[in-house]
């Protein structure tokens, strides 16, 4: 760290490390304790979600609806904040404490302190801006409730605004405990209980929704076997399948193992060895789940391909909106003619199965469709492959120097350097980026081809991505605490 960056650090470290934080534990925590601790920490996220906001009003709106399930948490709720403000600190921070900027060196501990008390600092600033913009512009009070106890509508939304932060800085607090006293992380945790109650929801749910069966694909067949006759569904097998859940429920089981594979995937890093007589390289082996991150963020939260298409779209309805045309023209906010047609994103089979599309949409031809569903699978490539570069050309490469100090580690001699980090550098460097960007692309196209066949719940590819992703990684975790147990019998 330069020497302007040790001031501040220096300078700033008093102030922050006044901001209450969850201390680590002094000593070895056994699994149980941590088992223990986590499952605590899940229940209350789950009763805090459940706890609706004082003074709402039924007219109020989620800014983040659509976006639930990766920042965790219940609309309307004290968990409304989710797991936003921690994210969103992350990632400023990840862009921050590159090399070329605030210059940290994480294995330093008091640039590592430094790095947890910005967080804290961060967190705290986006939970007080995100609830502000809750209260002030989509949470609105409740004028029978201000009437009642006979306080201005004002005053309502101090309370609303004060409930989501106080909410919020829970959640923040709840996740220290899991990524301290717990397994894995807290913001994991709480992203696989949000993917996780979808995906319940649309296996078990017996409400009914507008075709007049349940929502729940289990409850919803029941209630079929017993009201619908078999030649019905022959007619129209297909369609039949689409419109009860069926092949979202194959979907999402295969989706699932499908993401388990690629993370017990190996890369080999081809590795230039000069120790021996005739030069050669040395194929080392890459788990995949090292840039599951660097892939799956971008997807997230910088996939450039839907924004090109979210801005086209947008300037489409506006100029249709205005009676021009020349882009194409809408039906009920959808696309149905012209260049928006074909640069509409998929989202559901009723975007490009034949016989769904023509129910509503009679004059869309199949090459239309054809044309369509490639536009789509051409942009969310190149779009999540771009996204990817940015993504690891902007963060300090925390994947990228976890494989280097690994190959490093493991005595591999590197062209003249032996064991230089520099030189390591060098060699992996060549790949990840490569790596990242592909495997950013094939991610894009799978999340295309899974949305044409939907998911279970409507639950989002991408985070369902990500919910796979942490539950694999927490199995792994598990494995090695049963590993260390086994080899120390008086830990248990």
């Amino acid at each position: 760290m330069g020497l302007e960056g040790t001031k501040l650090r220096d300078a700033w470290t008093p102030f922050l490390s006044k901001i209450p934080m969850v201390e680590r534990p002094g000593w070895h925590v056994h699994f149980k304790a941590k088992l223990g601790w986590t499952v605590a920490i899940l229940i209350l996220f789950f009763v805090l979600g459940n706890v609706p906001l004082f003074g709402l009003s039924p007219e109020s709106l989620d800014l983040f609806g659509r976006f639930r399930a990766i920042f965790a948490g219940e609309s309307y709720s004290l968990t409304a904040l989710g797991v936003m403000p921690i994210i969103n600190a992350s990632i400023i921070l990840q862009i921050l404490a590159g090399p070329k900027i605030m210059k940290l060196n994480l294995t330093n501990p008091k640039d590592q302190a430094f790095y947890l008390n910005m967080q804290k600092l961060l967190v705290l600033c986006f939970a007080i801006f995100i609830s502000f913009t809750y209260a002030m512009g989509f949470y609105m009070p409740n004028p029978d409730i201000a009437h009642q106890l006979g306080v201005s509508l004002r005053f309502i939304s101090f309370l609303l605004f004060l409930q989501v932060f106080i909410g919020g800085m829970l959640v923040y607090y709840m996740e220290e405990v899991v990524s301290r006293w717990g397994i894995g992380s807290g913001v994991g945790l709480f992203i696989v209980a949000g993917v996780s109650h979808q995906i319940i929801n649309g296996l078990v749910n017996w409400v009914s929704d507008g075709s007049g069966f349940a929502v729940g694909v289990i409850p919803r067949w029941i209630e079929i076997a017993g009201q619908v006759e078999p030649y019905v569904i022959a007619e129209g097998v297909i369609v039949f399948l689409f419109q009860h859940h069926v092949i979202a429920l194959i979907t999402t089981v295969a989706l699932f193992f499908l993401v388990i594979y690629l993370l017990c995937a190996c890369i080999e890093l081809k590795i230039p060895d000069y120790s021996k007589r005739r030069q050669g390289r040395i194929r080392f082996p890459i788990r995949f789940v090292h840039f599951t991150w660097a892939i799956a963020i971008p997807l997230v939260f910088l996939n450039l391909g839907r924004l090109l298409q979210s801005s086209i779209q947008g300037l489409g309805r506006l100029l249709y909106s205005h009676g021009i045309t020349i882009l194409g023209t809408y039906e009920f906010g959808s696309a149905t003619s012209g260049l928006m047609f074909y640069l509409d994103p998929i989202y559901s089979p009723w975007d490009w199965f034949p016989t769904l599309v023509n129910s509503a949409y009679p004059n869309v031809a199949g090459w239309q469709i054809a044309v369509r569903i490639s536009a789509d699978l051409l942009i969310m490539f190149a779009g999540s492959m771009l996204s990817a570069w940015i993504w690891v050309k902007l963060s300090p490469g925390m994947e990228t120097r976890d494989i280097r100090t690994l190959i490093r580690d493991s005595g591999i001699p590197i062209r003249g350097y032996r064991r230089s980090i520099k030189a390591i550098k060098r060699a992996v460097d060549r790949y990840t980026v490569k790596i990242a960007m592909m495997g950013c692309g094939l991610l894009g196209a799978l999340l295309v081809i899974t949305n044409m066949f939907g998911t279970l719940g409507a639950v989002s590819v991408v985070y369902l991505i990500l919910a796979v992703s942490i539950i694999y990684g927490l199995y792994e975790e598990i494995k090695v605490y049963s590993f260390e147990r086994f080899l120390n019998p008086l830990s248990r």
